[in-house]
């Protein structure tokens, strides 16, 4: 899987940090939602399409302004 799409809060502390990932490998779709960084915690589901999965994604993201797109 690759990741098409990654956010960041911008929350440098390990406890802070929160990311939201969508991969996909061209025919699955994934959101992971990671928090304190690569070695904290994550939840990963599976989603149908593309569309389904921004809906995950944005719903994680909660429309707050400090996330930051980061390039992939």
């Amino acid at each position: 899987m690759r990741i098409e799409r990654h956010w960041w809060n911008g929350n440098l502390s390990p406890r802070g940090r929160r990311d939201v990932y969508i991969r996909t490998d061209g025919q699955r779709w994934e959101v992971e939602a990671q928090t304190g960084g690569s070695t904290g915690r994550s939840e990963l589901h599976p989603c149908p399409s593309r569309a389904s999965a921004e809906i995950l994604a944005d719903a994680w993201l909660g429309g707050r302004p400090e996330w930051r797109q980061m390039v992939a």
